[in-house]
């Protein structure tokens, strides 16, 4: 995109813009929920918008997940790559490519070129995660594929499904021959279609309210704004030089020893920039574990602006100020083809963002954050089979109840609806009702396991637990779930949270408990149910004010028992008559005051 002259900086107009981009973006996202077929976008919001600028700078994404986002640039810049001059008006191209810039294959991006009187300003990006892909098993998580032809799944690297507005029908028809579920998925094609096409319409009014060059000029003038407001955050932050590290539970058969994570951080505060080191991990595995490039930079920048004081708008021009670094051939981020990169969006990435918040904790008090609830289990499950109350058809759902606790803060404690790092808090939980007229099973209970959060002066949020049955067909059940070995840690005198466990119930009461791969068709009778991890507190429990003990004892999210050992805290009276209250002496001599 050609350079303007640099313009008076107008405050208020760049403020309005701003705004009415975001608006834009909350359009395309309202758009894609009400219009999507699949309950993994409908109803738990797994999908993101943005919009790029011609020459691939992330300009705003309202409220999409970290995960999707950060990476909006690479999608873009590999439909140049392939398409080059050849772009115009009317065009759109599905990206799934991790190889390419997207972040793994279950998520189709849909990437529209906007046109503002014959010349190319935007690019709209609406990314929203697949119920199926056509790979080798009913799940869009292949964790076990020891490559990408072992996960089966149609791979379009910027492929242009529309030309003139026109539809290419030759993709359609060969998604319909290999997606499980063709009409389900078709509705969620069109659905990302419109809402990208909705950003087109809504772009070209905004330039034409305002004129190209004032829209030009707003482009670097909010760029450089958003880069200004990150330099003032790092010019606070002291000289650092660190490293951390974390690590991924093993996987059955495969990983015996799980993956150790490293990650070095730098804080420059003289020339305002971070540099993160992901150079110094394992190389490739053969499993479906391994970030792409997308993935891991989204993970490692959403650990840093989740370690922020400062609210700086997540755009091209804040990133500027963050520097990455990866090595050709590893697990984070430039893994060979054709290892797979099915699962980068959550496990793995999951490490990645809380061993970056965790590494700004130790920085200073102010900073940072303890490590975030891991393990997509029972509650982000992937449901298949045919249901008999609607004579026999076939489903395919990412069931999204719900997942881990989150990460205590500086200043709050962690948020119980966190879901997972990569997420975090921004998809929404399934209503549990609905899926229950969507598939043959019954959720038995769904709840808050009482005295698991992280202990600390700002606790982690506590475990999910929850049972599910079969009502009268079979269904299998797929999932990956990291944290049966490794608890989120707390960070600076924090506890760390629980591990996640989960069993299989047979029909007579036995129990089995199940490893992190599951892989599951159960039967009428049967029961699945467990937990997943918790997060990890955030400084000494010790320090935490009493009347908050008090409270999380009296609405369930501690026992008496923990507030004494882990808190110090003592009680008199109990919660049955509603008198209990704080035994200050008795509190004062556990806590060692006086």
């Amino acid at each position: 995109m050609e350079q303007p002259v640099r313009s008076s900086f107008d405050p208020f107009l760049t403020a309005i813009i701003a705004n009415r981009i975001d608006s834009i973006i909350r359009e395309m996202t309202n758009a894609m929920l009400r219009s999507a077929r699949s309950a993994v976008i409908n109803s738990a919001r797994d999908f993101s918008c943005s919009i790029v600028t011609s020459d691939n700078r992330l300009l705003a994404s309202a409220e999409g997940l970290p995960i999707h986002i950060f990476g909006s640039d690479l999608l873009t810049l590999a439909m140049q790559k392939f398409h080059g001059h050849d772009l115009r008006e009317g065009d759109c191209y599905l990206h799934n490519d991790p190889y390419n810039g997207n972040s793994h294959p279950a998520d189709h991006a849909f990437l529209v070129p906007v046109f503002i009187d014959g010349e190319h300003m935007f690019t709209a990006v609406a990314k929203a995660h697949q119920a199926d892909i056509g790979n080798a098993l009913p799940t869009t998580y292949m964790a076990g594929a020891r490559d990408q032809y072992a996960e089966g799944a149609l791979i379009f690297p910027a492929v242009r499904v529309q030309r003139d507005y026109k539809m290419n029908e030759d993709i359609v028809r060969m998604c319909r021959a290999r997606i499980r579920v063709p009409n389900q998925w078709y509705g969620d094609f069109l659905a990302g279609i419109g809402s990208a096409r909705i950003a087109e319409r809504r772009l070209k009014e905004l330039c034409g309210k305002y004129g190209k060059e004032q829209i030009r000029a707003f482009l670097n003038d909010w760029l450089d704004y958003s880069e200004e407001l990150m330099v003032k955050a790092l010019q606070q932050m002291p000289r650092t030089r660190l490293s951390n590290s974390g690590r991924h539970d093993a996987l059955p058969g495969l990983l015996p020893d799980g993956v150790p994570l490293r990650v070095s951080l730098e804080i420059d505060p003289e020339a305002a920039m971070i540099e993160i080191d992901l150079t110094d991990n394992v190389d490739s595995l053969p499993v479906g574990l391994n970030l792409s490039l997308a993935s891991a930079s989204a993970a490692a920048v959403a650990g840093v602006f989740n370690s922020m004081s400062i609210r700086v708008p997540r755009n091209d021009g804040s990133f500027r100020r963050i520097r990455l670094r990866f090595r050709e051939g590893s697990i984070l981020g430039k893994p060979r083809f054709p290892h797979s990169c099915s699962v980068s969006t959550t496990n793995i990435a999951d490490r990645v963002v809380n061993v970056v918040q965790s590494a700004f904790a130790r920085v200073s008090a102010e900073w940072g954050l303890a490590e975030g609830g891991v393990g997509v289990g029972l509650g982000f499950a992937v449901v298949s089979g045919d249901d008999h109350r609607y004579g026999g058809a076939s489903y395919v759902n990412q069931i999204c109840i719900g997942s881990a606790g989150g990460p205590g803060s500086p200043s709050a404690d962690g948020w119980p609806t966190y879901s997972i790092p990569v997420v975090a808090g921004l998809m929404y939980r399934d209503s549990i009702e609905i899926d229950e007229l969507k598939h043959p099973f019954e959720v038995e209970y769904c709840r808050l396991k009482s005295g698991t959060g992280g202990a600390g002066e700002f606790r982690g949020g506590p475990a999910l637990e929850m049972s599910i049955t079969p009502k009268d067909s079979p269904i299998e059940f797929i999932w990956n779930c990291d944290g049966l070995e490794t608890a989120p840690k707390g960070v600076r005198g924090g506890r760390d949270g629980i591990t996640s466990q989960h069993w299989l119930v047979s029909a007579d009461g036995a129990a089995e408990e199940l490893p992190s791969m599951v892989v599951r068709t159960l039967q009428e009778g049967e029961r699945l149910l467990g937990w997943h991890t918790s997060g990890g507190g955030y400084g000494n429990p010790l320090a935490r004010d009493v009347e908050l003990v008090r409270k999380d004892v009296l609405e369930g999210y501690e026992t008496i028992e923990r507030a004494r050992d882990l808190y110090g805290v003592v009680f008199t009276g109990s919660i049955a008559n509603d008198s209990l209250a704080v035994d200050e002496i008795g509190t004062a001599l556990m806590r060692g005051i006086g």
